[in-house]
């Protein structure tokens, strides 16, 4: 009778330990990160950070993922990438030779997609005349020339804009004078909104999918159309000139994973630079990378009523 009650024992403590391993198998499935479920941080430039939250929502309510973005200055982003805060970057650039080293070191090879076309903008007070602007003029002030401009903002000192318009002056740092930066690309366009003859430099996403505070006061500034030697008119930065490249201020974005697996930043980057996220992209305002499809459909007869 003990033997028996022994050998029930045994078999029940089996079936719970069974019970218990499918069970823990099963949380861990539903919690593991693949390219479509679980969660993951992303770091972003700031000054792009409009089209990336609209990708963000959308992407979330279609898989059963969390993305949490971790928007900071290009500068400051780049370093907590290479400093293992995050495994994926969006960026307008990609990484240099500098920076992909120390992921070689690592045995890991950074997988980049471009996924769409930005541009930098320039802005100014409604109030100031002046809707165009001459990039070499810019060149000029940088570089402490004499030039009709009375200041440039910039969002940070350690952001792509700023980065973007050193590399066009051949500079490694902004002038002491005339140049002003605060932290984010909207304190640009409130400050340019407050303040006649100051040239406020942004990602033009800002302007096409401004904050709600931003908005209310767009009204207020004006983008202007520029021209550098490689154009003979002034271009604005509409949505076909930056796809035409023709606006001199255009700058392909990128995302950036270096999860080293099949991750949501690899299933992210997919999504982004698929149909629907570049349907997205097309709807902000942006250039796409890649035409979105159109659906046609074509009747062979004309229906009357």
């Amino acid at each position: 009778m003990i033997k028996i009650k022994n050998k029930v024992a045994t078999v029940l403590f089996g079936i719970v330990l069974v019970l218990v391993v499918l069970y823990s198998c099963k949380g861990d499935s539903e919690t593991k990160e693949t390219i479509l479920t679980g969660s993951t941080s992303i770091l972003v430039d700031e000054s792009i950070l409009p089209i990336i939250e609209d990708q963000v929502a959308v992407f979330e309510s279609q898989y059963n993922a969390t993305i949490k973005l971790l928007p900071q200055s290009e500068k400051e982003s780049v370093q907590s990438f290479v400093n293992n805060k995050a495994r994926t970057i969006i960026l307008s650039r990609k990484l240099n030779t500098t920076e992909r080293a120390i992921f070689k070191n690592r045995n890991i090879t950074p997988l980049e997609t471009s996924f769409a076309i930005d541009a930098v903008a320039l802005i100014k007070n409604k109030k100031t005349k002046d809707s165009i602007q001459d990039i070499s003029e810019i060149v000029e002030f940088l570089k402490g020339n004499p030039t009709k401009i009375k200041g440039l903002v910039f969002d940070n000192a350690n952001s792509s804009t700023t980065r973007y318009f050193l590399e066009l002056a051949g500079l490694k740092n902004m002038p002491d004078t005339g140049v002003f930066s605060f932290k984010t690309n909207d304190e640009v366009i409130q400050y340019v909104s407050q303040n006649e003859g100051m040239i406020g430099v942004v990602g033009v996403n800002w302007v096409f999918q401004p904050s709600a505070a931003t908005k209310k006061i767009l009204d207020n500034i004006t983008v202007l159309s520029v021209k550098d030697k490689t154009t003979k008119d002034y271009v604005y930065p509409s949505q076909e000139s930056i796809a035409a490249r023709k606006y001199p201020l255009a700058r392909v974005l990128y995302i950036i994973n270096c999860q080293g697996y099949d991750g949501l930043g690899i299933g992210f980057a997919s999504f982004i630079s698929g149909e629907i996220g570049q349907r997205i992209i097309l709807k902000s305002g942006l250039a796409p990378m890649r035409e979105p499809s159109r659906n046609i459909s074509i009747r062979n007869k004309i229906e009357s009523n």
